[in-house]
């Protein structure tokens, strides 16, 4: 529609980059961001989706370094999430 700001991404393609993946402690990290959300938070690797929300979730993707995952959300009000946790996975969860 005329006027209306182009919508954002909803999704972000990222790449594992930290030597042990996506382990407990950065599957937290990511769960911690994703409870924040108001909308659900899924990620997708080698064809599975899970709950962003939930660590036991995150843990049974076993994506590792230079995995592709694949962070989704509903609600355009939740981009502040995505970011992060785009941001949390392109800086290797502070490992490098």
């Amino acid at each position: 529609m005329p006027g209306n700001p182009p919508a954002m991404p909803l999704e972000r393609r990222l790449t594992i980059i930290n030597t042990l993946g996506l382990h407990a402690r950065c599957a937290v990290l990511v769960a911690e961001a994703a409870k924040r959300a108001e909308g659900p938070v899924l990620i997708r690797a080698r064809g599975q989706e899970v709950d962003a929300a939930s660590v036991l979730d995150i843990l049974t993707l076993a994506a590792g370094k230079g995995d592709s995952i694949t962070v989704h959300i509903k609600k355009n009000s939740d981009e502040p999430v995505l970011l992060e946790i785009a941001a949390l996975v392109e800086n290797g969860f502070g490992e490098q």
